[in-house]
């Protein structure tokens, strides 16, 4: 009886992911030594880390600033929230279910803007800023980017998804809020492992919103969306949509390190 041979894989996608390793690879080797210098460098790509507007560990600053620490939580929360209630729900929030979230934008752009015009002296601004709500306006944004992005992955990646929004009751949205603010929450407890564990969570909350975004335009850009039965068919998607994002943090640590030459937050 002829035995089955284990499939080989064709020689693109092996040389997509021996690429995808090489980036990670280069990127881990010149990035500054130490598991949370790790996770500065993630940060250091999308944040501008200054110290005084964050929420820090043993005496050193988180890798992400106060409201990017909350964003980024509060989303990581939120896509796990959906994907494990709806794993494949894709219909996106209509214009009435979109309300708590345009409210939610508005409270981030807005708190945002206040902290900006605190950076001029002389330019009072309309409140005075802190971290605290810095990071409850992060954490509602990242809320709002986990209701967006999920159906939108869901309805591109799928052969069969449910067409349903991904919140239709009152208990979907409080599922969602509590999984956000909760999740954003714990950083106030100071305990150290519980920060440092936080702290990963964050960056990996990064890497995690940037690898589904470029999943879903590699699936559009080249005719694979609608295609996958299951997980394991879109290895290469995310393979690629990682590969886009080491890349991507790479190339922006390597242009803010030469402009500023220290891998530290900027300085008021």
């Amino acid at each position: 009886m002829e035995q089955l041979q284990p499939k080989k894989l064709p020689a693109g996608k092996v040389l997509i992911l021996l690429l995808c390793l090489a980036v990670i690879a280069a990127w881990w080797f010149e990035t500054p030594t130490g598991l949370l210098s790790k996770a500065d460098a993630v940060g250091y790509a999308v944040c501008h880390r200054i110290p005084a507007r964050s929420f820090s560990v043993d005496g050193r600053p988180l890798p992400l600033c106060a409201r990017c620490s909350g964003m980024y939580l509060g989303a990581v929360a939120g896509i796990f929230f959906l994907f494990i209630r709806y794993p494949r729900r894709g219909g996106l929030p209509g214009w009435k279910a979109s309300i708590p979230f345009l409210l939610l934008g508005l409270a981030f752009a807005g708190d945002g803007f206040n902290s900006y015009l605190h950076l001029f002296p002389g330019i009072a601004g309309m409140y005075q800023p802190n971290n605290t709500l810095r990071l409850i306006t992060g954490a509602g944004m990242g809320i709002t980017i986990s209701a967006y992005l999920v159906p939108a992955f869901n309805q591109t990646a799928w052969r069969e998804f449910d067409p349903r929004q991904v919140l239709t009751g009152w208990r979907d949205y409080a599922g969602l809020m509590a999984a956000g603010f909760i999740t954003a929450s714990l950083i106030f407890i100071t305990w150290s492992p519980l920060r440092y564990a936080l702290a990963w969570v964050s960056v990996s909350g990064v890497i995690l919103i940037l690898t589904l975004v470029y999943s879903v335009i590699y699936m559009m850009v080249f005719h694979r969306d609608n295609q996958a039965a299951g997980w394991k068919d879109l290895w290469l998607a995310l393979v690629v949509g990682l590969l886009t994002t080491v890349a991507q943090i790479g190339l922006v640590d390597l242009a803010r390190f030469t402009l500023t030459g220290t891998w530290g937050g900027f300085s008021l």
